[in-house]
């Protein structure tokens, strides 16, 4: 690690150690909002600091050790020894590079999946339900909550568009890379001649801000229309005018919402994700401002974005951002999304630790 690291480490520590002193004085205990402010931080840095005493050992530890490369009946144990705790060290300048690493406050909140039919016609549609199913299994896998809030059904199986909430921890964390085109390979089951054919669908994650810090919409920038909820038929469908359509005129977002029989219900679904949009649209312009990566990894959620290939007579699944390709497309459908989260979520860690290391020397 180079010196601003370590000096920074080293304030961290000094730091730690003085909000340890700090939650034992009687005027911070009666304090409450104090003592929970300091226990925050305290937590917060415990992590980093806990590496952080382990590194500065094994750097204690490997200077000792040098010292006897001069004795040559120590000096094969000391050798091995040394490549030890030298790899010990690597390891543990790893993990505390990621700990130090500015954290997006959205990653631990809620979010919405928007999933979209884009070329293909039915296939694409029948795609689309195919990585709504997808979703919803990962979030089981997690325990998480999940909600329609909005849907389209295609005549001939799928969605047009369907967004879907998700609600657990680090849920718009793990998700944020889904967004972009997403891109399917297969022989439709109309194609009698066995032809391939490629259709798309597009995927935005928004993360789902605290009502205490949404985005405040303008009553007077919103257009708000009522009708009659249309479908598949079913439950969802009724001969009241509950179904809303919600413009925001400024940017000409439109949502609609009709799954909920109430017209009240309805209303709120729709300004809910029409906050969470205007929030991802606005964090999308600050990146494209601000962004001084050599590239990103976080797609837009714009059909021009290209993520993945399904390809389903292979098997194969391709994350073209790392270009990364894994042969278990079967286990991913059924929910095992880290087989390609994972990989992305260190690929990302890597491009922000190469992007601090040039910003520091």
């Amino acid at each position: 690690m180079n010196s601003s690291i370590i000096n920074k480490l080293k304030s961290l520590k000094y730091r730690y150690q003085e909000i340890e002193l700090l939650l034992t004085q009687k005027d911070i205990i009666s304090n409450q909002d104090k003592l929970k402010t300091l226990s925050k931080e305290y937590l917060k840095l415990s992590e980093v600091v806990k590496y952080f005493v382990e590194w500065e050992k094994k750097d204690y530890d490997i200077k000792n050790i040098r010292m006897l490369f001069d004795d040559q009946e120590m000096y094969d144990l000391a050798k091995e020894e040394y490549y030890i705790l030298k790899q010990e060290k690597k390891k543990l300048e790893k993990k505390i590079k990621i700990l130090l690493l500015p954290e997006d406050p959205n990653d631990q909140h809620d979010c919405f999946i928007e999933i979209r039919a884009g070329t293909g016609g039915d296939e694409s549609s029948i795609f689309a339900g195919q990585l709504f199913r997808m979703y919803i299994r990962y979030a089981e896998s997690y325990m998480w909550k999940t909600e329609i809030m909005s849907s389209s059904e295609n005549e001939k199986g799928g969605f047009k568009e369907i967004i879907l909430k998700i609600t657990g921890k680090g849920a718009a964390g793990r998700l944020k890379f889904e967004s972009g085109g997403h891109r399917v390979q297969r022989v439709p089951e109309t194609e009698s001649q066995g032809r391939i054919h490629t259709s798309t669908c597009t995927i935005a994650v928004m993360p789902v801000r605290p009502k205490t810090e949404k985005e405040e919409i303008n009553l007077s920038d919103l257009k708000i229309d009522t009708f009659r909820s249309s479908g598949a038929g079913g439950q969802h469908v009724n001969t009241t005018d509950s179904a809303i359509r919600i413009t925001h005129l400024p940017t000409g977002n439109v949502v609609e919402c009709q799954d909920e029989r109430s017209q009240h219900k309805n209303k709120a679904k729709a300004l809910s994700i029409l906050s969470a949009r205007l929030y991802t649209q606005k964090l999308a312009q600050n990146k494209k401002e601000n962004s001084s990566m050599r590239r990103t990894l976080l797609g837009s959620g714009e059909r021009s974005d290209r993520n993945r290939t399904y390809n389903f007579p292979q098997n194969r699944i391709t994350d073209h951002r790392i270009n990364l390709t894994i042969y278990k497309l079967d286990e991913v459908l059924e929910g095992k999304l880290d087989f390609l989260i994972k990989p992305i979520i260190q690929e990302y860690q890597a491009d922000m630790l190469s992007s601090l290391s040039k910003l520091r020397r």
